[in-house]
């Protein structure tokens, strides 16, 4: 049986964040067992660390929030790559905080989304794909899971680097 467009989309979501996808970990999976020093950690010189992907997947998660509940396209208002503040294991506790309250907004966001906009256009003019605009609703959603989906094998790669 398919399920409804809106179902399947936070379906595949929850799996990108929380786990139970066929192709491997989950942001909460492979961010599971990671310490502060190994999020702060760069073990692979010029790769970004395990803690600005967290930022950068809560930023991007809580622009297509924004754009659901009807805002125009535009960078993730914590920046694309925002600069960490200095931290400790209590802020990592945080950032981790913060990453489960994009995806839960998100999820809210997505529930009460009307499954006919689905195929509308987000923002005008033509595809820009930096900006994740000129795409179908549908097409953003599932471009957010897999920006979750791509960055939690980063992090798992980087995790593993780091120990």
């Amino acid at each position: 049986m398919i399920e409804a467009p809106v179902i399947w989309l936070r379906t595949e979501l929850q799996r990108s964040v929380h786990g139970g996808s066929w192709h491997g970990p989950s942001l909460d999976e492979a961010l599971a067992n990671v310490s502060f020093a190994q999020a702060v950690a760069r073990p692979i010189p010029g790769a970004h660390s395990i803690a600005e992907l967290v930022h950068h997947a809560a930023g991007w998660m809580e622009e297509v929030r924004r754009r659901l509940d009807g805002a125009a396209p535009d960078m993730p208002a914590r920046g694309d790559w925002p600069a960490l503040p200095p931290g400790s294991e209590y802020e990592w506790t945080a950032w981790l905080s913060d990453l489960a309250e994009a995806a839960q907004a998100l999820d809210r966001a997505l529930a009460e989304f009307p499954v006919e906009r689905l195929a509308d256009t987000v923002g005008e003019g033509a595809h820009d794909a930096p900006l994740g605009s000129g795409v179908t609703y549908a097409t953003m959603i599932n471009g957010v899971i897999q920006h979750n989906v791509y960055h939690a094998g980063q992090i798992l790669l980087l995790a593993r680097a780091a120990r």
